[in-house]
């Protein structure tokens, strides 16, 4: 397999990867927004260690959807 592709396909990995960890936390705060129950910290068996590395993973991949979304520029062809 070329370089190019493997690049490409790595991307295009991690940015699913990263829309499927903002998801999970979607629905996580929308879970914990209407029951008062915190699946997040639920899932993380109440390790607050864990539960802080989750939240920072996340926001790291809000990061990086953003600099996806400004780079490559998916909806430059849509008018």
């Amino acid at each position: 397999m070329p370089p190019r592709v493997a690049h490409t396909m790595r991307m295009k990995f991690t940015c699913y990867l990263c829309v499927a960890l903002l998801i999970l936390s979607a629905v996580c705060g929308g879970v914990y927004a209407f029951s008062g129950f915190n699946l997040l910290l639920f899932l993380c068996a109440n390790s607050e260690t864990i539960y802080r590395a989750a939240l920072a993973v996340t926001a790291v991949a809000a990061l990086f959807t953003v600099y996806a979304l400004i780079v490559f520029k998916p909806f430059k062809g849509l008018k």
